[in-house]
């Protein structure tokens, strides 16, 4: 592991904690106001991934979420079972499947990032305008930050 100067590994501190908190509060407030039984964060991050990749295999979706085969295996059965995914056999290897999102399941995510905006915006609004262009202005950084997360293997 390598050392980095103090302020940096507080910075990375306050930002993990930071952003945890952000996450939390949001998913906490916007599950009481979703009429549906909550989703746990691993199937929203498969149903995202089905989103991004529709007719994404169980294989390739556990690479892209950096998971077990076995465990994307039965986050999909679950939601399979839910009815918010549509599992179909790969017509060039009859052993794999394909997956695509129901329309149950492309409402519920219209229906939840809707939900979430609102109630986000609705705090951001009350923000003094200088909080307001501070945060506006971290965003770049912040995206670039996931890139090289991303990368760092």
């Amino acid at each position: 592991m390598q050392s980095y100067p103090g302020h940096v590994r507080e910075l990375a501190e306050t930002l993990m904690t930071t952003t945890a908190g952000l996450r939390r509060v949001v998913r906490r407030r916007v599950r009481e106001t979703l009429p549906n039984a909550p989703l746990r964060p691993a199937q929203i991050e498969v149903l995202r991934v089905v989103e991004e990749h529709p007719g994404i295999g169980v294989a390739a979706a556990a690479r892209a979420l950096h998971l077990a085969g076995n465990s994307v295996s039965t986050l999909v059965n679950q939601l399979v079972d839910a009815g918010l995914l549509d599992r179909r056999i790969d017509p060039d290897d009859r052993r794999a499947a394909r997956l695509d999102l129901t329309k149950a399941a492309r409402e519920r995510l219209a229906n939840w990032r809707r939900t979430r905006t609102e109630f986000v915006a609705s705090a951001v609004a009350t923000l003094p305008v200088e909080d307001r262009a501070a945060i506006e202005a971290a965003l770049p950084a912040l995206g670039r930050l996931i890139d090289v997360l991303r990368e760092e293997r």
